[in-house]
């Protein structure tokens, strides 16, 4: 009975002492479930960080692109215009090494401070391409308005021009139609011939036997023209044979003057202020050899155009 007795307090001691255990054992259970269940939270903390992080690199990544398309445009423009696109190409550049640096962070490695400092170059950035796109839309402002105001003036030189044209075709034509108008006329033109005894012959039909005449005189008046100015006038004669040669002679007188742009011999000239009183004029011309018989012609001029003509016949 006594051993009885002995062995219920081994037991009662074994049975507390296996509780100890298991009460242990589920303390530190209990203790590793905690710390897993904090190790698993700052496992998600840290996969939602490295989302965020990995989010805000591709953002800031696909703003510098942008950045970078709009100054590529914006040196297009530029260019477009004719104008040096150092400045722009310089930041093109720099953007350029920027994007590099982006793209060349690994997962996770963007910080927050990388984050502001990208960040605040992009915005510095952004500031630099509002304030081109300004100045290219006043540069593209300016130069419509010289476009407007050059196109405006062109139209004006070309109306200008025209009425310049139109004026000094007018002056020419009025110049050639003053010109028409003053020149001189010769008439009443009147053929006689002298003879070796100084005799004068006149014809009302100017046919003269050829052997009688020493000299040919032409007589005519100069017509009234208020227009052709009073000054001093040369007058030309031109007596021209049968067979078509102007009696030409350097030592009585004759030379040569331009008609339509061609020289021509003529017989005997004079120098006579036109006064506008239908004044008379007269050439007395000694071939000082035989005359030839047939048609004899006589053609008067004055400034280069033939102001008369008449003819004669020697038998």
């Amino acid at each position: 009975m006594e051993q009885n007795q002995s062995t219920e307090p081994k037991n009662n001691n074994r049975v507390l002492l296996i509780v100890a255990l298991i009460l242990v054992l589920l303390g530190i259970n209990g203790v590793l479930f905690y710390m897993n269940q904090q190790k698993g939270k700052q496992n998600e903390q840290l996969t939602a960080d490295l989302k965020v992080k990995d989010s805000k690199l591709e953002e800031q990544i696909k703003q510098y692109e942008a950045l970078k398309a709009d100054f590529e445009r914006q040196s297009q423009e530029v260019q477009g215009m004719g104008l040096a696109n150092d400045s722009l190409e310089a930041k093109i550049a720099a953007i350029n090494a920027d994007l590099l640096k982006l793209r060349s962070f690994k997962a996770g490695s963007f910080s927050i401070a990388e984050q502001r400092r990208f960040k605040q170059r992009a915005a510095n950035f952004e500031n630099q391409l509002r304030k081109k796109d300004e100045e290219i839309a006043q540069l593209k402002s300016d130069n419509e308005a010289l476009y407007t105001e050059t196109t405006t003036l062109k139209e004006r030189q070309n109306r200008l021009t025209d009425t310049i044209t139109t004026v000094v075709r007018s002056n020419q034509e009025l110049a050639e139609k003053v010109s028409i108008a003053s020149r001189l006329l010769a008439e009443n033109i009147r053929v006689g011939v002298i003879n070796a005894r100084n005799k004068e012959k006149d014809d009302d039909d100017n046919e003269f036997r050829a052997k009688r005449v020493e000299k040919v005189k032409v007589t005519f008046n100069l017509g009234r023209n208020d227009v052709s100015p009073k000054e001093t006038k040369e007058i030309m004669m031109r007596l021209i044979e049968p067979d078509g040669a102007a009696l030409y002679n350097l030592s009585t007188g004759g030379g040569t003057f331009m008609i339509d742009g061609s020289e021509a011999f003529y017989t005997a000239k004079q120098d006579i202020v036109f006064d506008n009183t239908r004044q008379p004029v007269q050439f007395v011309y000694a071939k000082g050899a035989p005359y030839k018989t047939g048609l004899h012609t006589v053609e008067l001029y004055s400034g280069g155009v033939m102001i008369g003509k008449s003819t004669f016949t020697l038998k």
